[in-house]
């Protein structure tokens, strides 16, 4: 619970570091808001044709009689709505992330210098941190989108379909965000995303902790835009505690030795 606690912590903390340096938080929303308004419009394409879909997707439920087919329907209708959601949360934050690599790669930085005075640095250039991102997204959304199906699938399990599993796709949601709003300054430190996943899952409920809270607040409207600078700075100060250079640095040792350590990982 401690750990619950302490991640939450992170993500407060993030957000009041932008808070305070406001021209980052200023930076940090324009990738933001250039995605969002992508994915804004997505989804209300979308979600005008759930019906539609859902229709074609069942035509064996043509012939049924009232109320079953506009109960089966809708009961369909709210899981590929909330299916959307799901894919929607997780994949913005990778593509925002995408998007806006330079500025957050900057952010990050500026909070490690804020923190501890110094900055690690992987020796790769822009692109081909770039390619690892974009790489890193494609495998997640690939993760995420077989959780999805899953999710769909046991929503018709009567009772735990409408209870267990949404808390269960929160968790999931925000160990995801977790993983992808700490890779930039991971990546920084020469963490690639199995051992990225490695480290987050040896500190479950402080993934959880910060990850969790995140997804439920991305459910409400142009939140994601005004969280997303704060997010990635709680992120970094997330992984100075993964990494122990939160702690004090042991006589005769460098602000650079864990980071060092990971880099030969």
């Amino acid at each position: 619970m401690r750990d619950l606690a302490r991640g939450f912590g992170y993500l407060l903390k993030g957000q009041r570091w932008v808070a305070r340096h406001g021209r980052w938080w200023g930076f940090g929303m324009i990738p933001a808001l250039i995605t969002v308004v992508g994915y804004a419009a997505a989804l209300v394409v979308l979600f005008f044709w759930t019906d539609d879909v859902i229709a074609w997707a069942t035509p064996f439920a043509d012939d049924w009689s009232a109320p079953w087919l506009g109960v089966f329907r809708g009961a369909l209708s709210i899981l590929f709505v909330a299916t959307c959601l799901f894919l929607a949360i997780i994949s913005f934050t990778a593509v925002t992330l995408l998007v806006g690599q330079p500025f957050y790669e900057s952010l990050s930085e500026q909070v490690d210098r804020s923190e501890g005075g110094t900055v690690p640095d992987s020796g790769m250039s822009v692109w081909a941190e770039l390619w690892i991102g974009l790489r890193e997204a494609i495998a997640l959304l690939i993760r995420v989108t077989l959780w999805s199906v899953l999710f769909f699938a046991l929503g018709f399990i009567p009772a735990v379909g409408q209870t267990v599993v949404p808390v269960l796709a929160f968790c999931v949601t925000g160990f995801f965000l977790t993983e992808e709003v700490t890779s930039i300054a991971l990546l920084r430190r020469g963490v690639r995303l199995t051992e990225r996943r490695r480290m987050l899952r040896s500190r479950r409920l402080l993934s959880l902790g910060f990850g969790v809270p995140l997804a439920l607040l991305y459910l409400l409207p142009l939140v994601a835009v005004f969280l997303m600078p704060g997010a990635v700075a709680g992120g970094t100060l997330l992984v100075r505690d993964l990494t122990g250079e939160n702690e004090e640095i042991p006589q005769g040792e460098t602000a650079a030795g864990p980071a060092g350590a990971l880099n030969g990982a």
